[in-house]
């Protein structure tokens, strides 16, 4: 008990002596976790600090990430790569320490958290993925996908929305490898939360039909351990483990208040803190036995190596399983996906087609879908509306414990970080589905797939005034715009369904970055191309229609909108003048390509008509001083989709307007 205490108390100073150092953090968490963190890592987690990427790791995910010293603490005492250095320079520019965690530049960090509630959703996702995953490739004699999700979650992440979205889910898919402790401190930075968060935890997670573990002991070890004990024998229900805990614990003058929950204690606090631990030992200093009594490199080795064991014999009787696991767990894409993605596309490009880029989607999923078992769709209760259902999708529900499609229910937020806890884990590629007037619900969760840096693929449907009658509640104006603001997100909106289709295949190319597929409720029609033209598609922007001579005038456009672009100019050639079409799906990638190619598409000295039915935000610098915009910096009406375009100026007929206009300025 005396090494336990010593191993905890190490937590506690690295994270009191690293806050105070840096003069910013949040000390308190870390104090009052420090005991359940030493059991949990110490008697419970299968990591290996020498290989973070383990496929077959315990994840651990701190969702109240303002706690980050205690899992910087954590990874450097148990071998991980991160030196004493580091701890000293939290917070601090350039540093593996930042305020709090984030996934690809810290070794041993699950997921980016931060804003609460979130890494909850993650870690549910990260859960589902282990038990799909078991279900695909586990035989009877070998386990090779057989871990555990650990969540650490405080008052703060409870009292968010998505904390309920994602606690409903997970109770009613029965994700039994999920454990969660609740840090029940009653603490928040404005003080006690028992003046707005009343609520009985227990009985509201009870209800989702979770296990919960009522009233454990935070400080008392081996309370903490039965407890964790009894969540694991219960592989059919996930846990809530609700630990009573003292904020800043150990702390003779500031235990138990608010005030530690964010700032440095103080010189004069941290050493009273040092005496009243009876850690006789200067900032930054751990016994040479607590190094060794945390050390988890060799434990881990033997871990590891168990496992490599395991899937080497599982390799040799089940080699093209073993050969496909690896596959997915690297992220590629499997040998033949490219080959029959160029022939759908052939395809496509020879036919006709009269589609909404929703339904031209659904398509691509029909026919790619099969090419991609990892894939795992889902929609927040809009599947029909998304057209999101393939003939492939088969349901994750609970009592069966395979499928590749999750109805998520009216829960976008929730969704959205689920989703993004599933290409965290590796092994699956997630899609997800709602309306795009509805991202807002989910903009957290994009946002973090964009900071995390991972495959997340958002289809965002009914995307402009085309939804019609529903209104302006349905109408999104500002929502493309919005999403173009997020760095590291790709935005694509297909005017049709080739596009649709290298939208889709770019999207599940991009390893790296997540991708928004921004789609029409309204048919549009398929645009004449040639192969070179659709191949310039994936460039993000490209000359759909040109004159024979150099232009006097170039009209972009995006998604339906290209279809009254192209009508426009093509009447304009009747009457003499010469007009080029750029068709811009995706900003971010035609923005990546080289000066040359922009220019090409877009010259300078060429005066820009740019056409998109929502906010002209993003295109001034497209437009130039010369040239103009047309789109929708108002909510818009119910009425029918054609009516309203017409209303608006975004019918052939405003477009010709604003172009002649153009072309008499000269």
């Amino acid at each position: 008990m005396q090494d336990r205490k010593k191993m905890a108390d190490a937590l506690r100073m690295l994270s009191l002596d690293a806050v105070q150092k840096a003069e910013s953090g949040h000390p308190g968490a870390p104090m009052g976790m420090a005991d359940i963190t030493q059991v949990l890592w110490s008697d419970f987690l299968r990591h290996n600090p020498a290989d973070p990427s383990w496929v077959d790791r315990d994840r651990f995910v701190l969702s109240n990430g303002h706690a980050s010293m205690l899992l910087y603490s954590l990874l450097h005492l148990t071998g991980y790569d991160l030196s004493l250095e580091e701890l000293k320079r939290f917070r601090q520019m350039g540093s593996k320490t930042p305020g709090h965690p984030e996934y690809g530049l810290t070794p041993g960090v699950e997921t980016t958290t931060g804003p609460l509630g979130q890494g909850l959703g993650n870690a549910a996702g990260m859960a589902l993925t282990e038990r799909l995953l078991a279900a695909r490739f586990n035989t009877p004699e070998y386990k090779i996908v057989d871990h555990h999700t650990y969540v650490f979650a405080g008052d703060g992440c409870l009292m968010e929305g998505i904390s309920h979205e994602v606690g409903s889910l997970a109770g009613t898919l029965g994700l039994g490898k999920l454990i969660v402790f609740y840090d029940d401190n009653e603490i928040s930075i404005d003080g006690n939360v028992r003046q707005w968060f009343n609520e009985d935890v227990a009985a509201r997670f009870s209800s989702y039909g979770w296990q919960v573990i009522p009233a454990v002991d935070g400080h008392d070890p081996q309370a903490v351990s039965d407890a964790v004990e009894q969540a694991k024998r219960d592989g059919d229900r996930p846990s809530l483990i609700c630990c009573k805990t003292r904020i800043a614990c150990g702390s003779p003058n500031m235990s138990g208040s608010h005030k530690t929950h964010g700032a440095p204690l103080g010189e004069d606090e941290v050493e009273a803190t040092r005496k009243n631990l009876g850690w006789d030992h200067p900032p930054f200093e751990i016994p040479r036995e607590v190094y060794n009594a945390w050390d988890a490199r060799e434990t881990g080795r033997k871990l590891q190596k168990e496992w490599e064991d395991r899937f080497a014999a599982y390799e040799q009787e089940n080699p093209e399983l073993a050969k496909e696991f690896k596959r997915c767990m690297k992220g590629d894409l499997p040998e033949e996906f490219r080959k029959a993605a160029q022939e759908h596309l052939d395809e496509l490009v020879r036919e006709e087609w009269d589609l909404a880029t929703r339904k031209a989607s659904q398509a691509v999923l029909e026919r790619l879908g099969p090419q991609l078992p990892e894939l795992v769709g889902g929609s927040a209760d809009l599947s029909g509306s998304n057209s999101t259902l393939c003939s492939s999708s088969c349901p994750v529900e609970e009592g069966r414990i395979d499928g590749n499609y999750v109805y998520y229910g009216v829960r976008e937020m929730g969704m959205a970080a689920m989703a993004n806890g599933i290409a965290l884990h590796g092994g699956c590629i997630p899609y997800c589905a709602t309306f795009l007037v509805f991202s807002d619900y989910a903009r957290a969760a994009i946002r973090l797939a964009a900071l995390n840096g991972i495959r997340s693929i958002f289809v965002l449907t009914h995307d402009s005034i085309g939804v019609g009658e529903d209104g302006p509640t349905h109408q999104p104006v500002e929502h493309i715009a919005s999403l173009r603001m997020i760095p590291g997100l790709r935005v694509w909106r297909p005017c049709d369904v080739v596009e649709t289709q290298v939208a889709w295949r770019v999207a599940l190319e991009t390893g790296r970055a997540p991708s928004a597929l921004v789609l029409s409720r309204q048919k549009v029609t398929q645009r004449v191309r040639n192969l070179t033209a659709a191949k310039e598609i994936e460039r993000g922007g490209y000359i759909l229609l040109d004159p024979q001579e150099r232009p006097e005038l170039v009209i972009v456009a995006t998604g339906s909108e290209v279809e009254p672009a192209v009508r426009a100019a093509k009447q304009l050639d009747q009457e003499g003048r010469r007009v080029r079409v750029v068709s811009m799906p995706c900003l971010e990638v035609f923005e990546s390509q080289e000066a040359s190619y922009r220019n090409s598409v877009l010259p300078q000295d060429i005066p820009r008509l740019v056409v998109e039915a929502g906010s002209t935000e993003a295109w001034y610098k497209y437009a130039g001083s010369n040239g103009a915009i047309l789109g929708l910096d108002r909510f818009g009406e119910s009425a029918p989709g054609g009516e309203l375009f017409k209303h608006f100026g975004l019918d052939t007929e405003g477009v010709l307007h604003k172009a002649r206009e153009l072309l008499r300025r000269g």
